[in-house]
């Protein structure tokens, strides 16, 4: 059986890894000097980043197909993010 300490390490040890790696949340730009949260990355975006959406969905990424356009930002926090990923497992 565990004790109570046991459980302690346990759930501090199960949420530290997705604290720290969170998958990020995709922006777009409007106007100047800001960005505004949207539903998920575009397809072009994952593309830039080297993601098929496969891999999108079993890393928890938020898809938004019928939105165009890629922003910088990003592809370089999903490049980034993709980045940990690998180095976690």
């Amino acid at each position: 059986m565990w004790d109570k300490d046991d459980w302690v390490q346990f759930y501090d040890l199960a949420q530290r890894r997705w604290q720290r790696h969170l998958p990020p949340r995709p922006v777009a730009p409007s106007g100047a000097n800001r960005v505004l949260p949207v539903v998920g990355f575009s397809l072009s975006e994952l593309d830039d980043a080297g993601i098929n959406l496969q891999v999108a969905e079993r890393l928890g990424l938020p898809v938004d197909a019928p939105r165009i356009g890629a922003y910088s930002a990003n592809v370089s926090a999903l490049r980034e993010f993709v980045r940990l990923a690998r180095q976690l497992t």
